[in-house]
């Protein structure tokens, strides 16, 4: 982590919502899902956020070499968004203790908040992790 990993950093991440990140997509298996709205997924949406919190730290961590994970997300999801829609997230690094990192996170989809809340990533070292993923999935 560089000393410039601090509370502050802000960053703003634009997407148009494609037909692919709406709810019928979000889990194909599910008829369940096939039928519901085509409107922005919020597993989808989650993962926007994820996004744009990677790209505000990510020139403050050796990348590659670090890299961060979720650990934990609490947001809204409070409007829908249809296809087509460009949505924007607005983050802010809130607290830095240690390898956890806490943001401030919220969406807009150019007519509506959509999202708003707080998200938390633990910055790891990727060559360690996948060692210790990899013995997950040796079973020791």
């Amino acid at each position: 982590m560089k000393p410039t990993l601090a509370p502050g950093i802000r960053y703003e991440h634009k997407f148009v919502v494609p037909p692919s990140k709406t709810v019928p997509a979000l889990y194909p298996e599910a008829p369940e899902f096939a039928v519901m709205p085509e409107v922005f997924a919020t597993g989808f949406l989650v993962g926007f956020l994820e996004w744009a919190c990677i790209k505000a730290i990510n020139p403050h961590l050796d990348w590659p070499r670090e890299q961060t994970v979720g650990t934990h997300i609490d947001v809204s999801h409070e409007a829908a968004t249809p296809p087509g829609f460009e949505v924007t997230a607005r983050v802010e690094l809130i607290a830095v203790e240690g390898k956890k990192l806490v943001f401030a996170v919220e969406a807009h989809d150019g007519m509506h908040l959509i999202s708003k809340g707080r998200h938390e990533r633990f910055v790891i070292d990727k060559e360690k992790f996948d060692a210790k993923l990899g013995a997950k999935k040796a079973g020791t």
